[in-house]
Parts: structure tokens; C-alpha cells; sequence
């Protein structure tokens, strides 16, 4: 069946965020006399707001209240994107490319305020059809409400959507939704060979996420 809609991620696909994250949790944690590792922030990728700072309350033995960690980690990330936005090469010109053919949508687990500041910056607001938030969904990725909530408005069915995550949690979200999965992890946080067996289809650059991808997916499913 051909593919109807694009869903895209948008920390570690649209832009390298997950570098500004973990920059923010490090220097969350130092000031408090606390270290951040590579462990601790893969645990925390792909969640939702609530989940990532559940792991970050867990994991640095935190006395502080949920609300408290969100908020100050919001202004952290923030006033990063505001400095320099990591736009991952070919992101922006790769969704303006899949709107002229597909049905285009953002699902993204960050907190509200950062996706609206990073599609105000780079003006994606202007080409998403639907733009979905973590905030607005009761269970995060892996589970798979935000990807069939950004379905339900598109009015579009997961078996002709396709989704493009760069994380572990996110592949698992896009798969338990029933859609195409293509895996397009950061540089510097590479998957297992397990989690990449998840993905229909597994790019390291958005430069390769086109139409011709698409269409090759959708060749190799009716074979």
C-alpha cells in the first residue's frame, strides 16, 4: 500500500538536540554536585517530559519536586536553541520535500515551550499539517499514543504512514502504532544492531530521507 503521511520526530531527527540535552542535564547535575553519564541519558531519551525527568529525579537522587527539574531543564534547553539552533543537515529541507508529496506531522515528546520555540525558529510551524506535543498525550514513547493521535487528526490509517525516529523508545512507539519505522539516529548517539532491527529502513543523514526512500520501502513491503 502506498504511503499516505510522514510523521517526523523532532530531538535527535529535525534537530541535533540531544546534544543540547545532555549538555543540560550535565550541567544540571554539576551544579548540584551530581554527574550526568552517557548511561543515564540514554535511559532518558525519547521520553516524555514527565518520563525523562522521572529518570533524572531516579537517577541523580533527587529531593526536588517533578514540576521543579521540567521547568529549570526547559530554560536550560531553551536559551540554547536560542544561541544556535542544531538543525541536523537536510533536515528542514527534507520535510519541505516529503510536504509536496505526503501528508506531513510533527510528534514530538518534548515539552510544549521547546517544540514551539524550535518550530518558531526555523518556521516548520509553516508546513506541518498536524504537530502533536508529549504534553498533550497521557503515556510517552514507547508507548504509541502520540504517533496514533497525530493518525487521528491526519485522518490517516498507520499501515500508509510512515515515521521517522532516531531513538530507541521512539522506533518502539512507532512500531506498537502499527507504521513504517525509519531509524535515523544522531552521530553521537548510534543504536544496538536490536534496536535497528525494529526500523523498515535505517539512513544516517536526513539528506537520504526522500521520496525515493519511500518509495523503495514501499516496494520491498509488497515483495
Amino acid at each position: 500500500m502506498p504511503i499516505e503521511a510522514v510523521i517526523f520526530d523532532m530531538d535527535g531527527v529535525l534537530v541535533d538536540s540531544e546534544v543540547y540535552w545532555d549538555k543540560s542535564r550535565v550541567e544540571f547535575a554539576r551544579d548540584r554536585g551530581k554527574v550526568w553519564t552517557d548511561e543515564f541519558q540514554r535511559l532518558a531519551m525519547g521520553r516524555s517530559t514527565v518520563g525523562w525527568a522521572g529518570v533524572m529525579q531516579e537517577k541523580l537522587a533527587l529531593a526536588e519536586p517533578i514540576d521543579a527539574i521540567i521547568a529549570e531543564m526547559k530554560a536550560r534547553v531553551i536559551a540554547h536553541y536560542e544561541e544556535r539552533m542544531p538543525a541536523r543537515p537536510g533536515a528542514l529541507e527534507s520535510v519541505a520535500h516529503m510536504k509536496r508529496h505526503f501528508r506531513v506531522g510533527l510528534a514530538s515528546g518534548s515539552p510544549t515551550d521547546i517544540i514551539k520555540a524550535v518550530l518558531r525558529i526555523t518556521s516548520l510551524d509553516q508546513i506541518f499539517e498536524v504537530m502533536i506535543y508529549g504534553d498533550e498525550v497521557p503515556r510517552g514513547k514507547p508507548a504509541p499514543d502520540i504517533y496514533l493521535e497525530a493518525l487521528r487528526q491526519l485522518g490517516v490509517a498507520p499501515e500508509v504512514s510512515l515515521g521517522i525516529e532516531d531513538s530507541a523508545n521512539g522506533l518502539r512507539s512507532l512500531k506498537a502504532a502499527g507504521m513504517v519505522a525509519v531509524a535515523a539516529p544522531s552521530p553521537d548517539y548510534p543504536l544496538s544492531d536490536d534496536v535497528l532491527a525494529l526500523a523498515d529502513a535505517h539512513i544516517t543523514t536526513l539528506e537520504e530521507f526522500n521520496v525515493d526512500l519511500v518509495r523503495r520501502i514501499e516496494r520491498e513491503r509488497s515483495s
